[in-house]
């Protein structure tokens, strides 16, 4: 839901994870060697080094194990009463995900439009639409030729729907290909996610625009980088 991870457990329990910025779930096999815990697998999962961070290991029924590796510490874990969490402000405060087959491009429009603000800033409130991050609203924005620090009142219906495309193509095609791997994220087999090699402005401040060979921007909108590419988008 969003960018959180339910795992509904026996007895009523439910795991919540919140992987924030660094932190990735692994399942596969480790044995704890002196103070490390050590991959019994020759996989992805002990030869990167980003996969060394772990912090907590669930065992599970197979002989198999979920592992949280988080370099920056900053994921979080939660045991909820599974009815209390449905009706958590958690859960509630959340807007509706990016991929619900509920969010028409009629629902959308009326979303975006009932808020103020940048594009960018609100495409990446997830209470206002909840899964978009930093990396796809940049990606999402360049594909629908609309520039991160658009007021919402400026935009067109046209602009509206292509961003909307834009976000379901995006998104769609970043979990076909694992998701993004420009630094630390890592898949639950310990791998890269392959949608890093179809970015087409994120983290790439000065070099040219594959479209039409103007340099990318950066700029700071709600706290994070936005890059873009001032030619191509409006």
């Amino acid at each position: 839901m969003g960018k959180n991870i339910i795992l509904e457990l026996s007895g009523g329990l439910s795991l919540l994870i919140h992987q924030k910025m660094t932190g990735h779930l692994m399942y596969g096999q480790w044995q704890k060697q002196g103070k490390l815990w050590v991959s019994q697998q020759e996989n992805a999962i002990k030869a990167d080094p980003m996969n060394r961070f772990l912090h907590l290991i669930f065992y599970l029924d197979n002989g198999y194990q979920l592992a949280l590796s988080d370099v920056r510490k900053f994921a979080k874990i939660e045991l909820w009463e599974t009815s209390e969490l449905a009706s958590s402000k958690v859960i509630l405060s959340l807007g509706p995900d990016a991929l619900d087959s509920n969010l028409s491009l009629s629902v959308f429009q009326k979303i975006i439009l009932n808020k103020k603000g940048k594009i960018k800033a609100v495409l990446m409130d997830q209470n206002v639409i909840a899964g978009i991050g930093n990396i796809y609203a940049d990606e999402i924005l360049f594909q629908a030729k609309v520039l991160p620090q658009r007021p919402i009142g400026s935009l067109s219906e046209l602009e509206i729907k292509q961003i909307y495309q834009a976000m379901r193509a995006i998104l769609k095609k970043a979990v076909q290909l694992r998701g993004t791997s420009s630094s630390d994220y890592r898949d639950i087999n310990g791998e890269k996610g392959n949608y890093v090699k179809m970015l087409k402005v994120y983290r790439r401040t000065n070099q040219p625009c594959f479209n039409c060979q103007n340099k990318i921007q950066r700029s700071i909108i709600a706290q994070r980088s936005s890059h873009y590419c001032p030619n191509c988008q409006k």
